[in-house]
């Protein structure tokens, strides 16, 4: 099954990515990581995106969508993929078409925007141990402070307020009609997130096998 993530950011993309790649055996395929990959294998596509990448520019549509038939190909993705981070555009759906790569279902994973605001603000991260907290669902012992090493815990950038909510207005503007593009080929699932990862998994694995 061929299948393409969508969702907000803080949606649980990643999270739900992992469980559907262990529950059907099948790849997950981001951009970055699959760019990075074909740049060092110096691919033929790989190296006219390290070409662009060099020279400052963006790698165009059809140099990611060049890399991504050849990732593919190679034998762990023969029983499909998940695509998590591609396409972002309408533009670059149609292009995915255009080029032939065949989708089987594409899993919207929709979670209330004020709940993406709380997760993302609430976060604090460990840059010593790499640990993860939650002011409300998953808070450290002592404010502030790492259980794990005692180092002071910070808020990414990605997480900051108006970070956020820059975020997900890029996400409303070029991102989301891809569901009503999806809708109309009668690919669209949604599956909308409740509180537990487990919960949301058991929704998100019906769905892709109703």
């Amino acid at each position: 099954m061929n299948i393409i993530l969508l969702g907000a950011p803080g949606a649980g993309k990643g999270t739900q990515a992992e469980v559907i790649c262990k529950e059907l055996n099948i790849p997950t395929i981001s951009t970055g990581n699959m760019l990075r990959a074909a740049v060092k294998a110096g691919t033929e596509y790989g190296l006219k995106a390290k070409a662009a990448m060099d020279a400052g520019d963006l790698v165009s549509d059809d140099i990611v969508i060049g890399i991504l038939k050849d990732r593919i190909a190679e034998p762990d993705a023969q029983n499909g993929f998940i695509l998590d981070g591609f396409p972002r555009t309408v533009p670059q759906a149609e292009a995915l078409d255009a080029m032939g790569v065949q989708i089987d279902k594409v899993l919207e994973l929709y979670v209330d925007e004020e709940v993406i605001k709380s997760r993302l603000t609430g976060r604090r991260v460990c840059l010593d141990c790499g640990a993860t907290y939650h002011v409300v669902s998953k808070a450290p012992k002592t404010e502030g402070i790492c259980d794990a090493c005692g180092k002071e815990l910070v808020i990414r950038k990605d997480d900051q307020p108006e970070t956020v909510i820059s975020r997900l207005e890029t996400y409303h503007k070029s991102t989301a009609p891809l569901k009503d593009y999806y809708q109309a080929q009668g690919k669209l699932i949604t599956v909308e997130g409740v509180d537990t990862v487990d919960g949301t998994s058991e929704l998100v694995m019906a769905a892709l096998k109703a």
